[in-house]
């Protein structure tokens, strides 16, 4: 299959230049909201991807970063790139000084038991003040910190990859937790850059792997049923649904389309949609023979150089296009409180 599945307008690359200016501009705020204010200490339990890209999110914004993994080529590979990072293969290896860190974020792989013994360790390491988050993707709180003494201590942060790009948190507290050791972490997270979403109340999957996992399930049903093909579906849905939902939302969008209109053709189309109860066929498929996608260098596409390069490009773009409406929402809320 052919890999041009990335494509960056041409828009996107004209403002990336300037649009990177701003952003060092936003980090150097950063740095001196940290320097002026008590210096913050985050303590990140794992150096995978989600763990690399929340050092540099928090490195970059001025915080005190110390990851903990038992892998030494991850460790030393990510200190290379963030020199000023402090570095451990175990809790026991962090200084004295680390226990009393604002926040530890656990991210490690969706193992429940690895999750639960570490969690226990890291509320038995750190003081009673320091927040402790996990970055699951979907296990509960309820089982996060079944082996927790104190669970109030815990909450849900789910960070999105890459993630030291995209800007929303999804929290979900633990039942035990003090609504304003939520609030804590909320403005932690929201000082560091971030855009925290508190959830009401606790779901499987939250609310973004929900929606995503909805919307691939239809996907892989017409990928499976021959309507269209991966890189045309993408196609499709990168420049209708995606450029759209970027600044609007689905309610907005809802909104914006006419719920009337949404209510007919939801009328007729919902019988039809997939309501699979199991993955799909093609899916299991890729999996079975290795396929994962980028990390294994083929997935629905083949990922050569080229392709990586795109790929690239195309998170640059994503980064760029980040900042450039943040800071266009945060200049609109100014004026509209000086009016």
């Amino acid at each position: 299959m052919a890999s041009e599945f990335i494509r960056p307008s041409s828009r996107a690359s004209s403002i990336l230049c300037v649009v990177l200016i701003n952003r060092l501009h936003l980090y150097c705020q950063l740095i001196t909201w940290g320097r002026i204010h008590m210096r913050r200490y985050v303590v990140l339990l794992g150096a995978g991807v989600m763990g690399q890209g929340l050092a540099r999110h928090f490195h970059r914004a001025g915080f005190q970063v110390a990851v903990v993994d038992p892998n030494a080529e991850a460790l030393e590979k990510l200190q290379k790139s963030l020199p000023e990072l402090t570095i451990a293969q175990d809790l026991a290896a962090l200084s004295a000084n680390w226990a009393s860190a604002d926040l530890v974020i656990e991210a490690v792989p969706e193992i429940l038991s690895l999750k639960t013994e570490l969690l226990a360790r890291a509320e038995a390491f750190f003081s009673a003040q320091v927040l402790i988050a996990s970055n699951t993707s979907g296990l509960t709180t309820a089982d996060l910190c079944r082996n927790m003494r104190h669970p109030e201590r815990l909450a849900i942060a789910h960070f999105f990859n890459p993630a030291d790009v995209i800007p929303v948190v999804e929290l979900v507290a633990s039942a035990q937790m003090p609504r304003e050791r939520l609030e804590q972490l909320t403005e932690l997270l929201r000082g560091s850059g971030k855009e925290p979403a508190v959830l009401h109340r606790e779901v499987p999957g939250f609310v973004a792997n929900r929606i995503q996992h909805a919307m691939m399930r239809e996907c892989l049903h017409l990928l499976d049923q021959g309507v269209a093909d991966a890189e045309t579906i993408d196609s499709i849905v990168r420049w209708s649904l995606g450029v759209r939902l970027a600044f609007t939302g689905p309610f907005g969008q809802r909104d914006l389309n006419g719920l009337d209109t949404h209510l007919n053709i939801a009328g007729y189309l919902y019988p039809d949609l997939s309501a699979a109860q199991t993955p799909s066929a093609t899916l299991q498929a890729k999996v079975a023979e290795g396929a994962l996608g980028r990390k294994s260098g083929a997935g629905f596409y083949a990922w050569d150089q080229a392709t990586q390069a795109r790929a690239q490009a195309a998170e640059a773009a994503l980064d760029a296009l980040i900042l450039q409406e943040s800071q266009g929402a945060s200049s609109a809320a100014q004026q509209g409180g000086q009016n």
